[in-house]
């Protein structure tokens, strides 16, 4: 490495995993086990354990384990909720391998599932899904599962774990010869490091948290979506966000607005009123409330927009017809995180907001996870493919233990078929430098303050919300690329070189970061939403309300240009590898 990059700590590691939620984690697994002689390095945005957004996940799990269910039953459901737009093979290898996956987090991981009465496994109604298939630990699987994966891994001798450690660029091998390394910040010294890979796992969850309200926390932004961006590589169906009809509206006095109030409690028998008391999701789909998120999310939006609201501007859902002692029994988790915010779940009402949930495009990948950058693989959120125009709820966390854990085992084969690290290309490194440092070069105007980074996130979330959200038209997307354009101009004139900022814990540093990977990540949607003028799943464009025909489906694709932070946009058709429009595998 040359002189010019002395004051970074360098390391190597045979695997580099990035991100430690459920994805990351199956896949140190599933590496250690396929060869324990590997080094395996994990590294966490914040704590290995207690960050990510597997932790977060409340509903469950899908895999077709209970009578009546099979895998072609949740393969199709899959389709179907996909809006035609999933890649088959890999919809087919979520849905053929979760059943093993679920079997492996029992008995050897050593989560527990709830049950029946007879031992069998219990599985919830969810939303768009034709038999009550997810599986679930009360309403906090995700907590079960990641505290399970985590104690697991502690104890692995190859496996090192990089706490509080931010990735910033991947780096390639010179001459383009596929992935060398990583450039991270150590958030606790700020100090820089490097580590060379034969092979990186890019699973770092991805995290819609551009939105004025969200379910993620808000040190998920995007980062990995940035960075294979600025890779040059290939991200699909990123117009394709989430919306989880039923986020907290907790108010001005509370930070958990936007998180998640699980889809359980509709597949329960929950209800949704508008703010003068009445169930109107009867008015807008014969399913009414166990209808699909996106078909939930317009209709709150559309009585938003039409005034009918509670007082902080969103819905209700009441569960106390159900008995409150039930409710109780059944989401102990959610009763108290709505206690916590003045709510009563269980007796009451509870006021919501349709709040971006999950990101279903991503970095284009094969089936075992590979990218077109040889030795880069991809799992998880920050992946697209599996899940096309829409997510059904309790695929989340399937999609990121059945892939992180081919990905864990695809990169022991192919490290075993590696026996050097790639020489990183030092022109790379000295970009990626040179980004990170940005806002240390900037000297504050003198009528300006750092936060300046948290009034531009401010402002950035209003635009998502405003002119790329639950409803689209032409002319809001027009808009939002003309002021997403002035926001990258603004946050290269935001800075912080007055002598006095430190380096370690310097959150105004953190958040210059984030809301960088967040401008990047909301060009490509609002790009490949500009693309796509039909309504498909989760892309709703009110100027084109007709439904895309499924034997026409394609999928967009957003590029970023060499040396630009211009991006290219194309449609591409699905190939229906197993099975056509009109057609079942039932």
């Amino acid at each position: 490495m040359p002189a010019s990059h002395k004051n970074i700590a360098q390391t190597q590691t045979d695997i580099l995993i990035i991100g430690s939620g459920g994805a990351g984690l199956f896949a140190a697994l599933h590496a250690a086990a396929a060869d324990p002689s590997l080094s395996i390095t994990i590294i966490a945005k914040g704590l290995i354990g207690k960050s990510g957004c597997t932790r977060m996940v409340q509903g469950g799990y899908n895999a077709a384990v209970v009578p009546g269910d099979s895998v072609e039953r949740h393969f199709m459901d899959t389709i179907h909720g996909g809006k035609w737009l999933p890649d088959q093979d890999m919809a087919w290898e979520l849905c053929a391998t979760a059943p093993s996956r679920i079997y492996e987090l029992e008995n050897e991981i050593g989560c527990f599932f709830d049950r029946n009465p007879d031992g069998t496994l219990h599985g919830k109604a969810f939303a768009g899904q034709s038999c009550d298939r997810t599986l679930h630990k009360s309403d906090l699987t995700g907590i079960e599962i990641i505290n399970r994966l985590m104690e697991k891994v502690a104890v692995l001798p190859s496996v090192t774990c990089l706490n509080e450690h931010r990735a910033v660029r991947l780096i390639p091998g010179a001459g383009g010869d596929g992935i060398a390394g990583l450039l991270l910040i150590d958030i606790r010294t700020g100090g820089y490091r490097y580590i060379a890979a034969k092979a990186v796992l890019l699973a770092s969850g991805a995290g819609p948290t551009m939105y004025r309200y969200h379910t993620p926390s808000a040190d998920k932004s995007c980062d990995g979506l940035a960075m294979a961006l600025d890779l040059g590589l290939a991200l699909r169906d990123m117009e394709m966000v989430q919306f989880h009809p039923t986020g907290l509206l907790g108010g001005a006095d509370t930070r958990m607005t936007g998180t998640v109030l699980e889809e359980g409690l509709r597949g329960a028998g929950g209800h949704l009123l508008n703010g003068d008391g009445h169930r109107f999701m009867t008015d807008y789909d014969k399913a009414a409330e166990r209808a699909t998120r996106d078909i939930v999310s317009r209709a709150i939006y559309a009585e938003m927009r039409a005034g009918r609201t509670t007082p902080s501007g969103g819905v209700y859902i009441s569960m106390a017809h159900l008995g409150a002692d039930t409710v109780a029994a059944k989401f102990p988790g959610m009763v108290k995180r709505c206690a916590d915010c003045g709510f009563d779940l269980a007796g009451g009402k509870v006021e919501v907001v349709p709040t971006a949930h999950y990101m279903m495009g991503g970095v284009v990948v094969g089936l075992d996870t590979a990218t077109a950058m040889d030795g880069l693989f991809v799992a998880g959120e920050d992946a697209g493919g599996v899940h096309g125009a829409n997510r059904l709820g309790g695929n989340g966390v399937a999609n990121s233990t059945v892939f992180g854990g081919i990905a864990g085992a695809t990169m022991a084969r192919y490290v075993r078929q590696r026996n050097t690290w790639r020489t990183a290309d030092s022109h790379a490194l000295d970009r990626a430098l040179a980004f990170a440092e940005t806002p240390f070069t900037i000297t504050p105007r003198a009528n300006t303050k750092t936060n300046d980074i948290f009034a531009l996130r401010s402002i950035l979330a209003k635009t998502m919300w405003d002119e790329v959200g639950v409803v689209r038209t032409k002319s809001a997307l027009l808009r939002a690329q003309v002021k997403l354009a002035t926001y990258r101009q603004a946050i290269t004139r935001i800075g912080f070189a007055n002598g006095t900022s430190p380096r370690a814990f310097n959150m105004n540093w953190q958040a210059w970061l984030n809301v960088h990977s967040l401008l990047m990540a909301s060009q490509a949607i609002t790009t490949a939403a500009l693309l796509r003028d039909d309504c498909c799943g989760s892309h709703y464009r009110e100027d084109f309300p007709h439904d895309m025909p499924p034997q026409a489906a394609a999928f967009t694709m957003v590029q970023q240009k060499a040396d630009s932070v211009a991006l290219t946009a194309k449609k591409q058709g699905v190939n229906f590898t197993l099975v056509k429009p009109g057609q079942s595998l039932l």
